[in-house]
């Protein structure tokens, strides 16, 4: 029945979509809290400062008064957000230091030092079964590869009858060649369970998580689990020839999985754990392949956090870092009672974008958000900047850590002196010996390596705009400016390092102002020029003005930002104030006029239906379909908050899936309570009825005629389907799903 109404309904939406935007109109006087106009405003101040209402939220800001509640948002170390926290407790990673992740949750580099016996092998056995699994991972693909030039050779053969010489010499058919190639450990899997046991990467290009991209056709339904694996009888007619140890090794580790999932299952959790802890190296491989793709979940239940991450990580360790904070993104952004704090840490971090699938972020990147983002948010901008400066995931996202000044004492290969006190001291050797070779300066200089990515992005997205007034030769001397601040062991979880060895000696001229020799003060002296310039202030206003008011904000409310900005030193919370009371956030023209972008939809519809989220990485999964994977953002840019980059028939489509399949229950770990949200239980038998109830728990009645009729007429059309039933209740989840994929819920 869902897919005779997905695309009719679509249709109908799509047309209204455009048109029921409404355009900011002149300005109005803002409604009083009392009177006809209080809910819209209290449901306007949850569009905003939240990523939505959830049931009851309307209510308890009438009660409070929504200037009283805008102000307590304003002050969320006055909220209380247990709940959450409560809710975050078993994401052990959040807690920990990049240094703490990169050894508990080792990288390719990490595991290949130990493989190759330059680091031990850890005494510690959980941490001992993660490596086991990654070295023997690792051995088989470098097996594979020895075996790779002979089976491509096989594979050029064209499939018809023309014949080709074999390796030792002889003739064989095609067919032969193909039979050859089926049997060889790059052949294609026969079966789901083969295909199960063959190598996935850790992150793929989008940033997300391989557990988090499984199956991104069918999202929605839960991964099938180890024991719906087919037989081993069904699989005895595929016989593996007995000279492939791969593929041999690959058939023991199927009946080894299909032993696991027949005896595991059923233990406690702890003798489960002790266990797998317990197996051989072959055993443990077969049981982490049996956790590709999110599935085997059985397994998990009842573990503590530990046990369960170090299962996890025995498939993907660092998938379990990226897993975890995606998560904990998405808990925070629908049960956090912290709401404006959490919308602004995600406007931050998408300001001062890092992206999470660039080497060491996938390790940096929580320690970023969770102590350089999220504790500034509301505090004053040029702390933000300077924090943002200095963390090891912007300086190795934008590769600064590597940038070297063509003069420095690193680019002349001069060695550094260190005195028994103070800062490192060195001299120019003339000619050669110990020192550089004059000769060679000229390829010296070319190769010193100054990168100006930082330096870039600094002024055209951090602060100035790209209308900002700076020029190239601005860009190069910031670059200089902040050569030398690098990362301590980046692959090893290090913190920010000033090297004066890798610092562009001499002054700087940026922005006409002469930069004086300083070290590591010099990039400080030219954050707080940026952070104070009127044009910083402007730019930083605009975007918070597109993100709570409209894509083409008025210019006379960004400029009374600015002047705010300037006056208070870039206290982000007096220029978030200004903004709320500002007649131009209260406009009639702006209600429900920003729309969502998929992570504001996703959360809004799951605290709209007061979903219960018991995993929420499917949600991060609809993500991904939507265009939008958590973190993964390439480009410096980040995601655009404006409504043409998300409105497009297919982007349409998805929002509507997604609506049907969250009402209908087939999102995996989220339960919604349909029959709560149409007034039941029982449901009433009148459909009319049943759709009033919900536009006025999902939309506070702000339902468009044309999207009542559109629904009613859908409804309709499902009740007349066989077998048809006079007295058949209408379908209540198929309402919900048609409600939040409507023009008016699409917007905020």
């Amino acid at each position: 029945m869902r897919s005779r109404l997905v695309k009719p309904a679509l249709f109908l939406f799509a047309l209204s979509f455009a048109s029921a935007v409404p355009q900011l109109s002149a300005k109005k006087k803002p409604s009083n809290d009392a009177g006809p106009n209080a809910q819209k405003r209290a449901v306007h101040a949850l569009n905003r400062l939240s990523f939505g209402p959830r049931p009851g939220d309307v209510q308890k800001v009438m009660a409070m008064g929504v200037d009283p509640w805008i102000d307590l948002q304003l002050h969320p170390e006055k909220i209380s957000d247990s709940d959450v926290e409560a809710r975050l407790a078993p994401f052990r990673t959040l807690r920990m230091s990049s240094r703490e992740i990169v050894e508990e949750f080792p990288d390719n580099q990490a595991i290949k030092q130990v493989m190759d016996g330059k680091k031990p092998m850890p005494s510690d056995p959980a941490k001992r079964a993660v490596f086991q699994v990654q070295i023997a991972r690792m051995e088989e693909k470098k097996e594979q590869k020895a075996e790779k030039p002979e089976v491509k050779t096989a594979a050029a053969t064209p499939a018809a009858t023309p014949v080709a010489d074999s390796a030792d010499g002889s003739a064989k058919t095609a067919e032969e060649l193909a039979a050859a190639a089926a049997a060889s450990p790059d052949a294609k899997p026969a079966t789901a369970a083969d295909a199960n046991l063959a190598s996935v990467p850790a992150t793929d290009a989008s940033g997300a998580s391989a557990m988090a991209m499984n199956d991104a056709k069918d999202a929605n339904s839960a991964a099938p689990s180890a024991t719906e694996m087919p037989a081993p009888s069904t699989m005895e007619a595929k016989a593996t020839p007995a000279d492939d140890p791969a593929a041999r090794r690959r058939e023991e580790r199927l009946y080894a999985d299909l032993d696991i999932a027949q005896h595991l299952a059923s233990l406690p959790p702890d003798q489960r754990f002790k266990k797998i802890m317990a197996m051989s190296v072959d055993e443990k491989v077969a049981f982490a392949d049996s956790l590709r793709g999110g599935k085997g979940q059985e397994f998990l239940a009842g573990l503590d956090p530990k046990q369960k991450e170090t299962l996890l990580a025995m498939n993907n360790p660092q998938g379990v870092v990226a897993d975890e904070l995606m998560q904990a993104k998405l808990l925070r952004a629908i049960y956090g009672e912290r709401q404006l704090e959490e919308v602004m840490t995600d406007f931050w971090f998408n300001h001062f974008n890092v992206f999470v699938n660039k080497g060491a972020d996938r390790v940096l990147i929580t320690d970023y958000e969770q102590n350089v983002i999220r504790p500034h948010a509301m505090g004053k901008f040029e702390d933000l900047l300077v924090a943002t400066a200095k963390s090891p995931a912007m300086l190795f996202y934008l590769d600064n850590w590597l940038s070297v000044g063509p003069d420095s004492m690193n680019a002349e290969g001069i060695p550094a002196r260190p005195r028994p006190y103070g800062p490192y001291r060195y001299r120019r050797f003339p000619g050669p010996g110990p020192g550089p070779n004059p000769n060679n300066n000229a390829k010296r200089k070319q190769n010193s390596g100054l990168n100006e990515n930082y330096g870039r992005e600094l002024l055209e997205l951090h602060t100035l705009s790209v209308n900002g007034g700076y020029s190239q030769r601005d860009v190069t001397e910031v670059a200089k400016v902040f050569t030398g601040w690098t990362i301590d062991k980046p692959f090893e979880g290090g913190g920010f390092l000033f090297d004066p060895r890798r610092h562009e000696p001499g002054p700087k001229f940026v922005l006409g102002k002469k930069i004086k020799p300083n070290g590591e003060n010099e990039g400080k002296e030219v954050l707080h020029m940026l952070a104070t310039s009127p044009q910083t202030a402007h730019f930083i206003s605009l975007k918070l003005a597109q993100r709570f008011v409209s894509d083409d904000p008025p210019a006379a409310l960004v400029d009374r930002m600015a002047k705010t900005f300037l006056k208070k030193k870039g206290d982000i919370r007096e220029v978030l104030s200004a903004l709320f009371h500002s007649p131009e956030f209260w406009d009639d023209g702006v209600y429900r006029a920003k729309v969502k972008t998929p992570l504001e939809f996703v959360a809004s519809a799951v605290r709209a239906t007061g979903a219960d989220v018991d995993d929420a990485m499917p949600l991060a999964r609809q993500l991904n379909n939507m265009g939008m994977p958590l973190y993964g953002a390439q480009p410096p840019t980040g995601y655009s908050m404006k409504a043409d980059t998300w409105v497009s028939s297919s982007s349409l489509l998805n929002r509507m899936n997604f609506a049907l399949a969250l009402t209908s229950g087939k999102v995996r770990g989220v339960k919604v309570d349909v029959a709560q949200l149409a007034g039941g239980p029982p449901s009433p038998p009148d459909a009319s009825l049943e759709i009033s109830t919900m536009e006025a728990k999902l939309l506070t009645g702000d339902v468009s005629k044309q999207t009542h009729d559109s629904i009613v007429a859908q409804t309709a059309v499902a009740q007349a389907q066989p077998p048809a039933k006079t007295d058949r209740p209408p379908d209540a989840s198929t309402i919900a799903g048609l409600l939040l994929g409507s023009p008016e819920f699409q917007r905020r």
